[in-house]
């Protein structure tokens, strides 16, 4: 092993390979972290295996500054843009003139002028001198190198370098991503770390995201950039783009879904009511620039601060001027740049994402999202403000005009946005169908076991059907007592309506007892008081398909509906009847149609 580890640096048989650091607002590729496998097919593939051979012999030095010196001639080779991010071991960085330290290849390129390193330390070795590090870093940045703090979390060292180092990336340890959108206690804590990296002005990157929902949470959480297998894997030609599949992800506002307060799948209430203009300002201008600006104007309180025509924060008017008026602070920052007196972590959304989703980002985050509001961008692009005041006011009359038409056992809208949302469909001219659903033996089954088990049963039977809907393209609506509509307008809306009446039983079971289960029903007295045997509660369901559309109307759909449940219930046991035929002539939308006795069925 030993022999073919020096055949391996004197030969120099090492791969690169190149993982791409997405930034997570966009999906643009940033930069790229530099990895490093040995020869194929042999133990030391592995860079575990390297890297311990390494230590194990004395050679660390010369393998990590032999890795440093394929990575950055293969970055240039394929001509990769954005940031080159190498691992090196905090022990290694000695001072320049020690002939086996990485500072001495670092400084080297200074003479090549290449500005796009950007040194992870590692926390493989410890530490053995700060002052060291801290005369490191100064030279590095000198030359243009930056610096990336790895694995954060993992230890009180990597804290420790943050706080003296101040890096410009500090990297999120894998471990607290891993299903961070299903634990309240890691997103807390990743909300911490992006609060603290923006006082401290560093870029947070999110290390090991390999699922769709780890994603969506991070951006959420506020996390610049990220990387992992999800974004893409090493390789030795890396993308220089994310796929379109996964770029999509980034075009809607960090997947949020779009029902609105009522239900309604196709035109949410957004952000975009929210607007309001505010001037802004180059993230370069000076402070003093600014200063003057807002003494000019009494009215100007809020200023937006762009970096390169995209918005990175706010500037209020009353917080710059309490700044500034401490000792000598006017003199120390006046004349630095503006954006750098951007004292919280902003929050920026698009303008299509739903009400309901912004407020729930508001009330969650951190205290400033309240006080400060929140910037609105178009694709990326800075649109306007908005203020948590508006949003409130809007959500509730949202919420307002929710529970006004909402069924108060359900909280599903009732025949108000039934209707509102069936017209708008016949408006829009594409294909829909409708179901209309009945229980059946639900009055026997409610005098027997009384009405707080009849509640639990419709609150049961909602719930089968929301299950069984897409939330975004299907609505549920409860018509009153025990009838259901759902509006399909997912096409494999007879298999949905198949896993209800199939779902139904088991989900009702607990309510019975285990003699009415064995039995398969009860014996009570009927409405004339005549004592009979009664089934267990069964579903009914009718469906209509809306298509051609302009076949129809919203009483047709609704007559046709009912007249396909009543159908359905002709079955004994739960049972799904769909209707058939079609109207022979077109319809004028609001007209009432011609009615059971007319010739409108074919």
């Amino acid at each position: 092993m030993l022999t073919a580890f020096q055949e391996v640096l004197q030969n120099k048989k090492l791969t690169p390979l190149f993982q791409p650091i997405v930034e997570l607002r966009h999906g643009a590729i940033v930069g790229y972290e530099a990895l490093i496998r040995g020869p194929e097919n042999t133990p030391l593939y592995s860079p575990l295996a390297l890297f311990e051979l390494a230590d194990q012999h004395g050679q660390r030095f010369e393998l990590e500054y032999l890795c440093c010196e394929l990575h950055l001639e293969q970055f240039r080779t394929l001509g990769l843009t954005g940031k080159l991010f190498l691992n090196t071991s905090p022990s290694l960085h000695q001072t320049e003139g020690d002939e086996r330290s990485l500072s001495s290849f670092f400084s080297t390129l200074r003479d090549r002028e290449f500005d796009q390193v950007v040194v992870e330390l590692t926390e493989d070795c410890s530490v053995s001198s700060m002052q060291m590090l801290h005369d490191v870093v100064k030279m590095y940045r000198e030359t243009g190198v930056q610096l990336a703090i790895d694995d954060l979390g993992q230890g009180f060292s990597t804290l420790k370098l943050w706080t003296e180092l101040r890096p410009e990336y500090v990297k999120i340890d894998r471990f607290f991503v891993r299903g961070i959108h299903e634990d309240p206690l890691r997103q807390q804590l990743v909300r911490s770390i992006c609060e603290i990296a923006f006082q401290a002005q560093s870029t947070v990157i999110a290390e090991g995201i390999e699922t769709q929902e780890e994603l969506v949470m991070l951006r959420r959480l506020g996390v610049m950039c990220g990387q992992g297998f999800f974004l893409g894997r090493p390789e030795k030609q890396p993308k220089t783009s994310l796929e379109t599949t996964l770029l999509a992800l980034f075009r809607t506002p960090f997947g949020t879904p779009t029902l609105t307060a009522l239900g309604r799948a196709d035109k949410p209430v957004t952000a975009h009511r929210l607007v309001r203009q505010v001037p802004v300002v180059a993230f370069e201008v000076p402070t003093n620039v600014v200063c003057d600006r807002f003494q000019k104007d009494a009215s100007l309180n809020t200023l937006v601060v762009l970096r390169g025509g995209m918005p990175v924060g706010l500037l209020r008017r009353d917080r710059l001027f309490d700044r500034l008026a401490r000792l000598y602070h006017r003199e120390l920052y006046g004349s630095r740049a503006c954006g750098e007196m951007i004292e919280n972590t902003p929050l920026i959304i698009d303008r299509k994402m739903p009400l309901q989703e912004l407020a729930q980002w508001v009330t969650d985050g951190p205290e400033h999202y309240m006080s400060d509001g929140f910037i609105i961008t178009r694709d990326g692009s800075y649109l306007g403000v908005g203020s948590s005041a508006d949003l409130m006011r809007e959500v509730s009359q949202l919420q307002l005009q929710a529970a006004r038409y909402a069924n108060p056992l359900t909280q599903l809208p009732g025949n108000v946005p039934i209707n509102e949302h069936l017209e708008q469909l016949l408006r829009g001219q594409s294909p829909f169908a409708v179901c209309y659903g009945d229980l059946d033996y639900f009055k026997p089954f409610n005098d027997l076991y009384g009405y707080r088990k009849g509640d639990e049963v419709i609150q049961i039977t909602a719930s089968l059907f929301v299950e069984a809907s897409h939330p975004e393209h299907d609505f549920v609506g409860h018509v009153g007592g025990d009838d259901f509509i759902v509006i399909f307008k997912s096409s494999d809306w007879e298999r949905r309506c198949q896993s209800i009446i199939q779902n139904l039983p088991l989900a009702l079971s607990h309510l019975y007892s285990a003699e009415h289960l064995r039995m398969g029903g009860y014996y009570a007295e009927n409405r004339q008081q005549v004592e009979e045997f009664h089934s267990l509660v069964a579903l009914s369901l009718g469906v209509v398909e809306v298509n051609p559309v302009h076949l129809y109307n919203s009483s047709l759909v609704a007559e046709m509906a009912a007249s396909a449940k009543t159908m359905a219930k002709k079955t004994l046991g739960s049972s799904l009847f769909i209707e058939r035929r079609k109207p022979l002539s077109p319809v004028k939308h609001g007209d009432k149609g011609q009615g059971r006795n007319g010739n409108w069925l074919m």
